[in-house]
């Protein structure tokens, strides 16, 4: 990939929540670890509130986020950026990738799509084949009388592969594993895709610390990077902390909600018992983020997801796969 790297810019980590919800334990520990990432090389960090459905994300929730974000202790070093207030740079960045050829309208319906995807990925996430990209003008034109369309970018056949700064080396298919995916709903909002590459390049990101459960989407932001002629940042895609069912702590579920977390630990607690389970720390002790930045490494974080039960106080980790305690049952704070 030829696009501008990292080394050429001055680090800048981001925060990029979805305010539709009070933030979970999961949430806190992407975010916390996106700001040790980028303080620990004297970077800055940003904040950009991931606003675009406006069915679900409110002024409210964004408020809260900042509010929350300041009670453990992380801080940001810009004026917050709105994505509902970005549409101008998604239209134009939209239109880019028409002009090139590379944008088509898919009219399926749900069903539609799953009966035109290919084989699921591995985990169980349907591709889309392309139907709509073979159909010919005049049963385009009869769909267009009845049918908003949600609007596809083109993928290739093509491998594009990079280096996680924990996962290691990556590589995807983009045509098998991933398929042309939406870029603007039929409702007319930009899809998470389009606008976090336009965001990220805008803002200047170098650097972006998430959850891995974004893992799969990198390449295809890696792959619209450069048809935009955007910079690539570098990625971080850290464990994930699940419910003790093994599933992903969800907002909706209010799972390990920090409303309710408040109401038990200081802020230097709670940061205290990620720390322990990053490895930053050799056994638990309340501590402050700015007290975490030089213990910061990447070679010290684990890799595999943990499922999270906390009980009496006590927080107890799983791993993902054997589902048995590891050597993190912490003690109560």
């Amino acid at each position: 990939m030829s696009n501008t790297t990292t080394q050429d810019r001055p680090v800048c980590g981001r925060f990029a929540p979805s305010p539709s919800g009070r933030m979970h334990l999961g949430n806190l520990w992407s975010a916390l670890l996106a700001w040790l990432a980028a303080r620990s090389r004297g970077g800055r960090m940003v904040l950009r509130l991931e606003d675009l459905d406006p069915d679900r994300c409110t002024q409210t929730w964004c408020d809260q986020v900042m509010r929350d974000l300041e009670w453990l202790g992380l801080d940001w070093d810009n004026e917050p950026v709105y994505q509902s207030r970005r549409t101008d740079a998604y239209r134009a960045a939209f239109a880019r990738l028409e002009e090139a050829g590379l944008i088509y309208p898919c009219y399926c319906t749900r069903a539609e799509r799953l009966a035109a995807s290919a084989p699921h990925r591995s985990d169980g996430v349907p591709v889309y084949d392309g139907r709509c990209r073979r159909l010919p003008p005049e049963e385009l034109a009869r769909l267009a009388r009845s049918r908003r369309p949600a609007w596809r970018v083109r993928v290739p056949e093509e491998v594009l592969s990079f280096r996680d700064l924990l996962q290691g080396g990556v590589s995807q298919d983009l045509s098998l594993d991933c398929g042309d995916f939406i870029l603007r709903r039929s409702d007319g909002v930009y899809a998470y895709q389009l606008a976090v590459v336009v965001d990220d390049g805008a803002m200047g990101v170098t650097q972006v610390v998430r959850g891995s459960d974004l893992l799969d989407s990198t390449p295809r932001q890696l792959w619209l990077q450069e048809r935009l002629g955007l910079p690539h940042p570098e990625y971080g895609h850290v464990p994930l902390l699940l419910a003790p069912d093994g599933r992903r702590l969800a907002k909706r579920d209010r799972d390990q909600e920090l409303g309710a977390l408040q109401s038990c630990y200081s802020a230097q607690e709670l940061v205290g018992q990620l720390a322990l389970l990053a490895g930053l720390i050799p056994e638990y002790a309340p501590i402050s983020p700015a007290e975490l930045i030089p213990l910061f490494s990447w070679e010290k974080l684990p890799q595999a997801d943990c499922a999270v039960h906390w009980a009496d106080g006590i927080c107890t980790f799983f791993t993902k796969t054997i589902q048995s305690p590891v050597q993190r049952d912490l003690p109560p704070v």
